[in-house]
């Protein structure tokens, strides 16, 4: 990867601005509480540090979420994230569907965690991209490696999303931003699962749709 100028590489391979973009975008994917007035303020406090590619679509997020009723944007929230499937922000469903294999992959990112000292909540799911994100920012070596693992679900979450114009399709455009650019098995791995939905896909549950063209190259991360 070709490192942008002025930029510095970390030992573990991650940017050294990584964590904090991770964090902001973990506060934003957050359903938007109480507290999310704070959150969003604190999330473009750090965008003002980050580069072009990764602030702009954290700072139009923002805009649009000062712009709209709390009650508003809570309700989008819900239904675009809890009511469609196509907008699924558990990751190991990407990978696993509603299968057995799922619980395992639930159960290695909580050993992942527990191993880097991080204990969730009753209320958290591990694979939720919030979580995992909040999770990068504090081990970015070993976060990297998990977001990276399940890149072809990122991607296809953003698109879902772009395809749904919701807002949040921008917080995922920062995400992916941080990430190398989808090539191989990744690009291949994205358009199945847009073909045919995640492995024991249920009757009835809203269609992963017609033909997805991925532009080439992907955005990535700064290259």
């Amino acid at each position: 990867m070709r490192i942008p100028r002025g930029k510095t590489v970390r030992t573990d391979g991650t940017e050294h601005w990584h964590p904090a973009a991770w964090q902001a975008q973990s506060l934003l994917l957050a359903y938007p509480d109480d507290e999310f007035g704070q959150r969003l303020a604190l999330a473009r406090r750090v965008a003002a540090h980050l580069p072009e590619p990764v602030a702009r679509p954290l700072l139009r997020f923002a805009a649009h979420a000062e712009e709209t009723a709390p009650a508003d944007l809570a309700a989008a929230y819900v239904t675009t994230f809890d009511h469609r499937k196509r907008c699924c922000p558990y990751l190991t469903y990407y990978a696993h569907g509603d299968t057995r294999n799922r619980g395992i992959g639930l159960l290695r990112l909580k050993q992942t965690y527990a191993a880097s000292g991080r204990r969730l909540g009753d209320d958290e799911l591990p694979d939720h991209l919030a979580v995992v994100l909040e999770f990068a920012a504090s081990d970015p070596a070993t976060g990297h490696r998990l977001l990276t693992a399940h890149r072809a679900g990122v991607e296809l979450l953003r698109l879902a999303l772009d395809d749904d114009g919701s807002p949040w399709a921008h917080v995922l455009h920062s995400v992916c931003a941080t990430l190398p650019a989808l090539a191989g098995d990744d690009r291949a791995a994205v358009l199945r699962l847009a073909a045919q939905g995640p492995p024991a896909e249920q009757v009835g549950l809203d269609p992963y749709a017609g033909p997805v063209f991925l532009p080439d190259p992907v955005v990535g991360g700064p290259r």
